[in-house]
């Protein structure tokens, strides 16, 4: 049955209507959009500091946060919030070094770089990867969960889910046809909808837990009873497994190996994803150093905020699940009535009162739109400028590629809808922010490793990126798959722990550092073979990674609110 009243329908209008009214403004606005690719793919340099960071926020939390990382915080815990918090670390990292790299050399794609860098064959075989990666695992996830949690708080009927489906690729159409100046500044929009309906979705998570133990209306109270009834939820730091330790807590482990997770894998994740991702960088590759830089820090804040938003009401499902409660709920979509962590979120926005869950549909609707809009994008920019524009047409002038990244947005969403219609690549299966990770994490090592030689170890060669993203892939498919069965749970390198499926698994962290780590070994070795100074590498003087006195106060108080947290749930 539907939770939605009528006064949920009309707050979901009004958003909807503000949304595409406003970016239909924009768009009129800035007309020259039509015909100029400069504009359409990066905004023209127009974007200001606080619309670059809305835009980043907006497109990097989506369903698989609210959706994924809720679940996450169902069966895992505030651990979870280690992609988030180590996320704004990696920001000032990427703000400080990796964004002065790509401005000074009018880098505008990711392939791009590589060109300049290295060769047109690293640059191509990676823009192919990109665009297989960005339609098959992220736009494909994207729409799953999104329409997932959707449907259930409409009854969960298969055919609503499909309508949904196809709802939510129109309404990402109509923003992102207008190209990253409307995608930009209607994601402040989607930004302000997206805190304010989840922090709405949180408060009422917490007051529903206040309420089942017996303590009426009380926020502050039902925080407290989270961590009283799931004191294993409120750990950063998981303990290595032992001999007799249940296998929930192993599972646990093998997602966020302890320590282990801040010497190699999130590291990896979360630098690969903020400083080597077309569908991130793509915002401020456009502004000046100095925009871009504010713009990046200012995510970085709005990323500390992100737990409580997408993490928070998992917990809040779990304990009040474990009460016996949210019992049909967290079995929707289920074959045989066990738990789905994914229903988590959509369990708690059951609790919202009339009006609110209106408002909370927009927030998740926003976060899912935002996301399709600026992935839709990125593959239309790498597509047009470093295929189409490079391979099949040669001669294309400005007006034919905007609409060539037009057609191939409306192209690359119906290739989504198809694969997501009956979850071909079996994205339920495996909960979707862990699918998102697992298949990224194939990729991630061999390329970080490129984009990091390549931007500060002069000597590194075409070959070696090759040779290196080709090394990446393998030992990622040799760790994650290969590894416990040819050379047994326990080596020098590695301890592998038995899964929930009676199989022998490496946490998957390591797996990335170990990956990480032999690639960058081959890269060095084959760039050895090579001149001293590669003709290719980037000029670097210090001038360039000078911050202002702004600039170093964003980053002061971010890692002194990291710092608290870190000390407060260690």
């Amino acid at each position: 049955m539907s939770k939605f009243a009528p006064i949920d329908i009309v707050i979901f209008v009004i958003y909807f209507f503000i949304v595409a009214g406003y970016g239909y403004y924009i768009y009129r606005k800035k007309k020259k959009a039509v015909s100029d690719t400069h504009d359409f793919f990066l905004a023209e340099g127009s974007l200001t500091w606080w619309a670059i960071g809305a835009s980043l926020i907006a497109s990097n939390i989506s369903a698989e946060q609210f959706i994924g990382m809720s679940g996450n915080g169902y069966s895992i815990g505030i651990a979870v919030a280690a992609y988030e918090w180590i996320a704004a670390i990696a920001l000032i990292i990427v703000a400080v070094w990796f964004i002065p790299v790509y401005l000074k050399n009018k880098i505008f794609t990711m392939p791009q770089f590589l060109k300049t860098r290295y060769n047109e064959t690293v640059a191509l075989i990676m823009a192919i990867f990109w665009l297989f990666l960005y339609v098959f695992v992220n736009l494909t996830s994207i729409l799953f969960l999104g329409s997932l949690a959707i449907n259930n708080l409409m009854g969960g009927s298969p055919v609503t889910f499909e309508i949904i489906m196809i709802a939510l690729s129109v309404f990402a159409v109509i923003i992102t046809l207008g190209g990253m100046k409307v995608i930009g500044f209607t994601d402040v929009i989607q930004v302000g909808v997206l805190i304010i309906g989840g922090l709405a979705t949180t408060y009422i998570a917490l007051i529903a837990v206040s309420k089942a133990f017996g303590f009426g209306e009380n926020a502050v109270e039902g925080f407290n009873q989270l961590v009283k009834n799931a004191p294993d939820h409120f750990h950063m730091i998981f303990a290595k497994p032992v001999p007799g330790t249940p296998q929930h807590q192993v599972d646990n482990y093998l997602t966020i190996p302890g320590l282990l997770s801040y010497v190699a894998g999130i590291w990896i994740i979360n630098l690969n994803y903020w400083g080597c991702n077309q569908y991130i960088t793509q915002r401020a590759l456009g502004a000046d150093l100095q925009t871009a830089r504010k713009g990046i820090l200012f995510a970085g804040f709005l990323k500390l905020l992100m737990p409580i938003i997408v993490m928070l009401p998992g917990i809040a499902a779990y304990v009040l699940h474990q009460k016996g409660m949210l019992q049909a709920e967290m079995a929707i979509g289920s074959k045989h009535g066990e738990v789905m962590s994914d229903n988590a979120y959509s369990a708690i926005l059951g609790y919202l009162p009339n009006g609110l869950i209106g408002l909370s549909l927009a927030a998740l609707t926003a976060a899912i739109v935002a996301s399709l809009a600026g992935k839709a994008n990125s593959i239309s920019t790498i597509f047009t400028l470093d295929v189409y524009k490079k391979y099949i047409k040669k001669d294309a002038d400005e007006k034919g590629m905007v609409w060539v990244g037009r057609i191939t947005i409306i192209a690359a969403l119906i290739i989504a809808i198809a694969f997501t219609w009956n979850d071909t690549l079996g994205i339920g299966g495996q909960g979707g922010f862990t699918y998102i990770q697992k298949y990224t994490g194939f990729i991630s090592p061999g390329v970080f490793a490129m984009f990091i030689l390549g931007m500060f170890w002069k000597r590194t060669t075409g070959a070696a990126a090759v040779v290196g993203v080709i090394t990446g892939f393998l030992m990622s498919v040799l760790f994650n798959i290969f590894a416990p069965r040819w050379f047994g749970p326990e080596t020098i390198l590695y301890t592998a722990y038995k899964n929930a499926d009676g199989n022998y698994e490496i946490p998957f962290h390591i797996c990335m550092g170990l990956a990480f780590g032999f690639t960058m070994l081959v890269m060095i070795l084959v760039s050895l073979g090579g001149p001293k100074i590669n003709p290719k590498a980037f000029a670097l003087d210090k001038t360039m990674f000078k911050v202002s006195p702004g600039v170093l106060a964003m980053i002061v108080v971010t890692l002194m609110i990291i710092s608290m947290l870190y000390v407060r749930f260690w």
